[in-house]
């Protein structure tokens, strides 16, 4: 789920490593544990230096720009495309000590560590990003999952990066063995997120203002869940071997992704923010078509907000199966947002057909692996395409600029009156040189300027 832009800005993995702890980027716990009774001199100077940094970013006339253009582009308008970098290999970034935390307390830490990204983005990669003035403090959630872990052997080819290669070990076999996927009960503790928030408060929010912020955008991905409980090959096989225990699971799965919005629905911490973080596997979420006219700030339901879906596992089933094991399932889910997102990693260029049954669906990944042509063919002017450039260009032997522009060029080329976007992610190395990615980031920038 994504809990609050601005930790999105500078969180790229749904996991990062912490030297102190290890906290996941993507949930409310993102700015980690509970703020101590009063911060030292010491991190206190630290964290202010940052906020005024990125005040001082933020108050940049070019950001209003920039969040019309995502504006428009969201709404379909005709302009150049946008560009937007994340999930870095962060671990392989760290330029002149940049990244390196110096507060010692984990819960100031964790904060110290989205002000750094944001800035260090700024710095280097800015593409078409933009900073809030403004640092939002998340509400502290409980949710006890889905009862169900993954059992996985994992190979590492550097001991620094969370990018390893997994195995993993089915747990489900047979039909009792859905009775493990749970339900997932939720609390809201509201003392830990007012203390929390005013520990921030407190400690720079006269230089960058605090806000608290619950839920902005979930990410719904019940295949991505479900293969790492049955097994990739095993999960494949069952659909045709073995269809209803597959119907079954799905059912049961989805039904508890239900059951979780239900309850922030109900606990009231779904949240609305301008748009300022990313939404499903793309862009940002800027547009003049949310919250809606019947929007109340006091009650934020799904209708408010983006939803998204993605079934990337599915890359070569056909479209009639996708349809039955997973579009089916995805609709229950977004027909309760205002405007959706489909697709991950999985090549769509046969199956945009189908998407036509998404409610109010405005923005289709377009991976690696996408035809271009068929994807342009089908799609048109109907949806945002959102572009992914193959992350390889950036972990060969020798960086080649050359061939990334080349590779831009001639998917822009092809989608020259469309509505594009071009995000580079899933980036898994640059190997120990970050200046790549960021020379990438210029040369992306100057492309598409060239498509306006």
């Amino acid at each position: 789920m994504r809990i609050c832009p601005g930790l999105e800005q500078a969180f790229g993995r749904e996991e990062f490593a912490m030297d102190v702890s290890q906290t996941r980027a993507t949930t409310v716990e993102a700015v980690s544990g509970v703020a101590p009774d009063s911060v030292s001199a010491h991190d206190r100077a630290v964290l202010r230096q940052l906020a005024e940094q990125q005040a001082e970013i933020a108050a940049l006339p070019a950001h209003k720009e920039t969040i019309r253009r995502w504006t428009d582009l969201n709404s379909l308008k005709p302009g150049k495309p946008l560009v937007w970098i994340n999930e870095e290999p962060w671990h392989e970034m760290n330029h002149q000590d940049e990244l390196t935390l110096r507060c010692e307390h984990p819960f100031y830490r964790a904060a110290e560590w989205t002000l750094r990204h944001i800035i260090y983005r700024w710095r280097h990669m800015p593409v078409d990003m933009v900073v809030e003035p403004v640092f939002y403090s998340s509400l502290v959630i409980q949710d006890t999952g889905f009862g169900i872990d993954e059992d996985v052997s994992v190979v590492r080819t550097d001991a620094a990066s969370d990018v390893v290669s997994r195995e993993y070990h089915p747990q489900i076999h047979e039909e009792k063995d859905l009775e493990k996927i749970k339900t997932p009960q939720l609390t809201l503790d509201a003392e830990t997120s007012e203390r929390n928030y005013q520990a921030l408060h407190n400690t720079f929010g006269d230089v960058l203002p605090v806000r608290k912020c619950g839920v902005v955008h979930q990410w719904f991905a019940p295949w991505d869940e479900l293969i790492r409980w049955w097994g990739v090959q095993e999960a494949m096989l069952d659909l045709a071997l073995r269809p209803e225990l597959v119907h079954h699971a799905m059912d049961r799965l989805v039904g508890a992704y239900l059951a979780r919005l239900r309850q922030w629905r109900e606990l009231n911490v779904l949240s609305v923010t301008p748009g300022n973080y990313r939404v499903g596997s793309g862009g940002l979420g800027y547009t003049a078509d949310l919250p809606g006219a019947d929007f109340d700030p006091g009650h934020v339901h799904p209708r408010n907000q983006w939803g998204c879906a993605t079934a990337q596992i599915f890359s070569d089933v056909s479209p009639k199966m996708h349809e039955e094991f997973a579009l089916q399932y995805e609709r229950r889910w977004l027909r309760n947002f205002g405007l959706n997102y489909y697709g991950c990693c999985e090549p769509l260029h046969l199956k945009l057909d189908i998407l036509t049954s998404v409610p109010n669906l405005r923005k289709v990944s377009m991976s690696p692996w996408a035809n271009v042509d068929k994807m342009v063919e089908k799609a048109g002017s109907k949806y945002v395409l959102s572009h992914k450039p193959n992350p390889a260009v950036l972990a060969t032997d020798q960086w080649h600029p050359d061939q990334a522009r080349k590779n831009l060029r001639q998917v822009l080329d092809k989608t020259r009156g469309c509505t594009v976007e071009i995000i580079m992610k899933d980036v898994s190395t640059v190997r120990y040189e970050p200046q790549r990615l960021w020379e990438w980031a210029r040369l992306a920038k100057e492309v598409a300027e060239e498509y306006a």
